[in-house]
């Protein structure tokens, strides 16, 4: 019988993410959906990650309406997936069984089939509520066992070593074993952890390499471990960014797994994962079907085409593969015997040989080359280029080596956390943050972000490794783990919007969820939804005002603008602050840029000296700013939701 292999297609949502920003809009969706009805595709991955959170950020979009109109058009012919993040979803701190049942009751019925659920510290406690959830009201629960790697210890410097002080307090040997070198992210690691979720009720399990860091030949071991050991299908999922990734697919075809994910030409590769066009030729070799429509997915590619044009501000690349179309394309000779290289590589278990000839393949068809700086640093490419970004943010970007080099030392005090959303960005930040400190001659954890300290603390989970009590201490003022305790959570408030006609800010249970997952994001939109929705009332309800051109003796109809100036330019994230002089008292200065995400004082406030006055959302972390007097709050000059620059006054005390 005939093998048969299933596709995971990610282009609309991992693929545009990882390429484009996660800026594709509802109208670049519609126009290729009629076509992937059409492709036959097993799942479709259309929701979670970054969408619900861009739509609305960048796009004035509705995150609910996405996938709904997905599900419209696409019925039950693919299974529509999304991703979320445990017991966190899609925020930072960890939410109460009912916001997780709530959510999942309304994803189910918005048209969701399949959640593939994860835990950044692989800590399976983490993702028990949204397994129980997704199953509860008919979904399926898709299991992922996030893939990382041992830090490069030779890079760490031991406990004896001289330059210990430079990089402040570091964790001792903890329980690794006698030395550092004894490894932790075993194949039987994995395993164990996969087997854990398969006991929570798993309908599959994903292997999620979110960094593209897997070797072939560590798939080579891994996928037939997992088909020997667990009785659900096996899903591989890889990027394309160090090199690794079309190698490690064609290893996980010939080695068994049951699905792949992959993306459609326009949108893969590079910061992706592999084509789809590359596996159907593999496959093809191999006697294994995809049962997959490729008329329609050329059709879907040609659109693909017109779309990566108009997102070309935030393309990642700007490298266009060469066209291609497996079913009407002749590959030339030499590139065809690169494939039989690769399968006779695979088999030979050739990791070299493998690559090579994958290599070959992706550079005839101009897909990006391996990026040897995150090959190098062994780190998500996402993560490399948001330290990119934060350092060019402060003018530092200088000391982007030294802060390269502390990734290893701030992960493993920190538990050794693999480097996936969202720990990858709290050590990335930390990372930088502690370079910019030894920079400046301060020391090396002197403003650890929430994010950081509440890892430590142990309240997104248990970490890999226990951190060091001592070093909780110093970052989080306690010996002891501690656990996050849901039971003292307090849901976002729903205010009547009195400028609007007493309208509620969220009018339903979907925008209520909205306002708990993007609190600051969902109630400027809201916001924004709620204003239009008042001012096409009162336009409809204006009663026209006649007057006559004086030239042309014509009726002119004339209708007042329905708009709240005030409300506006409060809601308004960028809005620019302005510098002012302060010589009644104090005036507290952005310590850098990002966006007030809380104001926990108001004006007449009495605040003493240490006081948290508001929270700053910078480089993806939130940073609480303290008053450094004590006196009364006299004048705030910036509003939540605010974007704000570094210098910028926040706070006058007098």
């Amino acid at each position: 019988m005939t093998r048969k292999l299933l596709i995971r297609d990610l282009t609309l949502r991992d693929g545009q993410q990882s390429a484009f920003a996660t800026r594709m809009n509802q109208s670049q969706v519609d126009r290729v959906l009629p076509y992937y009805k059409d492709a036959n595709f097993y799942a479709m991955e259309v929701w979670g990650g970054a969408v619900p959170d861009s739509v609305m950020r960048f796009l004035n979009e509705n995150p609910w309406d996405r996938l709904e109109k997905i599900h419209h058009v696409i019925g039950g012919v693919s299974k529509l997936t999304a991703l979320s993040r445990g017991r966190n979803l899609y925020g930072y701190a960890p939410y109460p069984d009912e916001i997780i049942d709530g959510f999942f009751k309304n994803a189910v019925a918005s048209g969701l089939d399949i959640m593939r659920i994860f835990d950044a510290l692989n800590d399976v406690d983490n993702i028990k509520s949204s397994v129980t959830s997704i199953k509860k009201y008919g979904g399926m629960a898709d299991c992922a066992v996030c893939y990382t790697i041992d830090p490069k210890y030779d890079e760490i410097p031991s406990a004896g070593d001289k330059k210990r002080g430079l990089f402040g307090l570091f964790s001792k040997k903890r329980e690794i074993g006698d030395a550092l070198h004894k490894p932790i992210f075993t194949d039987e690691y994995f395993l164990n952890k996969a087997k854990e979720m398969l006991a929570l009720g798993a309908d599959m399990v994903t292997i999620k390499d979110m960094s593209g860091l897997i070797p072939p030949s560590r798939v080579a071991t891994l996928i037939p471990m997992f088909k020997e050991q667990l009785e659900v299908p096996i899903d591989f999922h890889t990027h394309c960014t160090p090199g690794f990734g079309l190698g490690a697919v064609f290893t996980a075809i010939i080695h068994g797994v049951d699905i792949v994910d992959t993306v459609i030409w326009n949108f893969a590769g590079g910061p992706a994962a592999p084509a789809i066009e590359l596996v159907y030729v593999f496959c093809k070799k191999l006697g294994v079907e995809l049962d997959v429509n490729m008329e329609a997915v050329a059709k879907i590619n040609e659109n693909l085409f017109d779309i990566r044009n108009e997102l070309e501000a935030y393309d990642a690349v700007k490298q266009f593969p060469r066209p291609f179309n497996p079913l009407t394309d002749i590959l030339p000779p030499e590139i065809n015997k690169e494939f039989d290289k690769a399968i006779k590589a695979v088999n030979d278990n050739d990791e070299i040989a493998l690559l090579d000839a994958c290599h070959a393949i992706e550079t005839y068809f101009n897909f990006p080359k391996p990026d040897e700086r995150v090959k190098e640093a062994e780190i998500p490419g996402g993560m490399y280029t948001n330290m990119v970004a934060q350092l060019k943010q402060v003018h530092s970007l200088d000391i982007l080596p030294e802060a390269m080099k502390l990734i290893p030392s701030v992960r493993l005090d920190a538990g050794l956390p693999p480097l996936v959303t969202p720990t990858s960005q709290i050590v990335g930040v930390q990372a930088v943050s502690s370079a910019l400190n030894l920079k400046n001659g301060r020391p090396k954890y002197a403003n650890p972000s929430n994010q950081f300290v509440s890892l430590v603390k142990g309240e997104y989970g248990k970490t890999p490794v226990p951190v060091d009590p001592e070093f909780r201490l110093q970052i989080a003022g306690i010996r002891e783990e501690t656990p996050y305790d849901t039971s003292a959570y307090k849901r976002q408030e729903n205010p009547l919007l009195e400028e609007y006609g007493e309208v509620p800010l969220a009018k339903d249970e979907k925008e209520e969820l909205l306002l708990e997952l993007f609190p600051t994001v969902a109630a400027n939109y809201l916001k924004g939804q709620r204003q239009k929705e008042w001012s096409d009332a009162q336009d409809e309800n204006l009663s026209p005002v006649e007057e006559r051109d004086e030239l042309s003796g014509q009726v002119i109809l004339q209708t007042t603008e329905s708009k709240d100036t005030k409300t506006q330019e409060a809601v308004d994230p960028q809005m620019k602050g302005k510098y002012v002089e302060s010589p009644k008292g104090y005036c507290v200065m952005c310590p850098m840029p990002g966006n007030i995400l809380q104001i926990a004082v108001k004006e007449g406030d009495r605040v003493e000296r240490g006081d948290n006055i508001l929270v700053l959302e910078a480089m993806k972390m939130e940073n609480n700013v303290e008053s450094e007097v004590s006196g009364i709050v006299h004048h705030i000059f910036v509003h939540q939701g605010e974007t704000v620059m570094e210098g910028m006054p926040l706070i006058e005390i007098i």
